[in-house]
């Protein structure tokens, strides 16, 4: 018997009204994700992919369709338990996180507000927290700007892990930094996943960025969810053309790689060719 999803997305679709036009950024689209799992959404600009993230955090209600949280319909306004369970990991962690307090103040603000540990035991608490994400914890009395990219992102990381979060949504994450600090922040999402038994909703445009964390892939496509397929699946067959043409993109760092390519250039040449993505 099928576990019951963490989260379900039932036809979902969102309009916006541009002037006198309504722009469908997502079209009907469904999907599951099981509890532990990472599930990839990407797809280029426009694509749909962080509407349907806004979706899934609240930011936007769905023009119709619904989401559901442990099979519960999630409600348009959310409740502070729904905010604690479902975070948000920004692309750029400058930007979320408040220069005028120091970072022992915002990891403090999220055992406040949700009310862990009592308040002699939240110092500890972020102590533990910043060596989780293998930070010292001098780095409590540091402001945000004194931190390198790879280290505030840690520390927005470590936010999450302080709302004892279940759903994990990764906006770009990783798109922010140069490659060597992006691997290292990839294992350690990867090892936190392991650690606590959360849930990634993995928002990106970059299919190299997701092979070797994701479970599942889901590609989008104008709005419109045009392939979903495990992520070893998808690579060695992907059965869309707009698949085909993002896996071309990604660099070549591995012998499989290059046989993947050419594999990819010999049905391509079959289909008459792929569209180019797009920047």
């Amino acid at each position: 018997m099928t576990a019951q999803p963490i989260l379900s997305a039932h036809n979902l679709t969102r309009d916006f009204r541009v002037g006198k036009r309504t722009i469908r950024a997502v079209d009907d689209i469904s999907f599951d994700v099981q509890k532990g799992e990472c599930l990839a959404i990407v797809g280029e600009s426009g694509s749909g992919k962080s509407t349907v993230a806004n979706m899934i955090l609240g930011i936007h209600p769905p023009t119709s369709g619904t989401l559901s949280f442990h099979g519960e319909e999630l409600p348009v306004k959310r409740t502070l338990l729904h905010r604690e369970k479902i975070q948000l990991v920004q692309q750029n962690p400058l930007s979320s996180l408040n220069p005028r307090r120091s970072i022992a103040a915002s990891l403090r603000l999220a055992l406040d507000v949700h009310k862990h540990g009592t308040r002699g035991e939240r110092p500890q608490m972020v102590q533990k927290l910043l060596e989780e994400v293998g930070l010292d914890p001098s780095f409590a009395n540091r402001s945000p700007s004194a931190l390198s990219g790879g280290q505030r992102q840690r520390v927005a990381i470590a936010r999450a892990l302080a709302c004892q979060s279940e759903v994990v949504v990764l906006d770009e994450p990783t798109s922010a930094l140069d490659v060597l600090v992006q691997a290292r922040i990839l294992r350690l999402l990867d090892d936190l996943r392991t650690m606590h038994g959360l849930t990634f909703i993995f928002i990106t445009h970059d299919l190299s960025v997701v092979r070797n964390i994701a479970d599942r892939v889901a590609v989008f496509q104008y709005g419109k969810l045009v392939e979903l397929a495990d992520t070893e699946a998808l690579f060695e067959n992907p059965t869309e053309e707009y698949t085909r043409s993002l896996i071309s993109a990604v660099p070549v760092v591995s012998t499989e790689e290059v046989e993947l390519r050419g594999r990819l250039s010999k049905t391509e040449a079959a289909d008459g060719g792929v569209e180019s993505p797009g920047a």
